[in-house]
């Protein structure tokens, strides 16, 4: 799918990733760019038109496919992390993990889907991560919620075919506020968003932007102690 005279939509666009893609839509040329976010006045992106946006609300998501109509490019960006853990984390950020990074995702899927099959084309690119490979010290209710965002995106490929292009992304660490106060090394975001995007532009239906995602992809059929860090 190329960017060039598109019209797209990305969740989450006020900050991190979601900004950066953004910007960057623009300056590959899209017509319009619609950047959503819970608190619309928080977006300060020239050029770009602000929309009110939470994806876990079906009302706010299907007034936002009706504002922005028949969309090219749908980016699914918009996450949330508690670093729950799976046996004694907060239940209720457990839930709102899986609300945002998966039913939410769908949500926008479901809402936008309708016009791009009306017009037999569009693409979505819906935001993974390699948590949804790894078992870690934390963070492994997040890593369920998108590992389930990643399987959405294989059964999605499936269900709108033939036309319309659904790429997962998989990445590892990067420098946003999510992974503030975590010491690791991490993704410049601007250099993972072109790579993404040029990925994207290609076609490319799991894009791995990242060595961390490849090292991780290639070894999904060892064992899964490997796995566990």
């Amino acid at each position: 799918m190329k960017v060039d005279n598109s019209v797209a939509i990305v969740t989450g666009a006020n900050r991190g990733l979601g900004r950066q893609f953004a910007a960057q839509l623009l300056d590959r040329g899209a017509a319009k760019v619609y950047a959503a976010a819970r608190r619309p006045e928080s977006i300060d992106l020239p050029g770009v038109e602000a929309i009110g946006l939470d994806v876990t609300e079906p009302d706010q998501v299907d007034a936002a496919a009706r504002t922005v109509g028949a969309a090219d490019i749908v980016i699914n960006n918009a996450g949330f992390s508690s670093f729950a853990r799976l046996v004694d984390g907060d239940m209720d950020d457990i839930r709102r993990e899986i609300d945002v990074n998966y039913f939410g995702a769908l949500h926008v899927v479901r809402a936008f889907a309708p016009a791009m099959r009306e017009r037999g084309r569009g693409a979505f690119l819906n935001v993974s991560s390699v948590m949804a490979w790894l078992g870690y010290e934390h963070s492994n209710s997040y890593g369920a919620s998108k590992a389930a965002n990643w399987a959405m995106s294989n059964g999605l490929r499936e269900e709108l075919a033939p036309g319309i292009q659904v790429s997962s992304l998989l990445l590892g660490s990067t420098d946003t506020d999510m992974m503030k106060g975590i010491d690791a090394p991490k993704n410049r975001p601007d250099v993972l968003v072109s790579t993404a995007l040029d990925q994207f532009e290609d076609g490319v239906v799991e894009i791995l932007a990242d060595e961390a995602a490849r090292a991780l992809k290639a070894g999904l059929s060892d064992d899964r102690g490997r796995f566990a860090k």
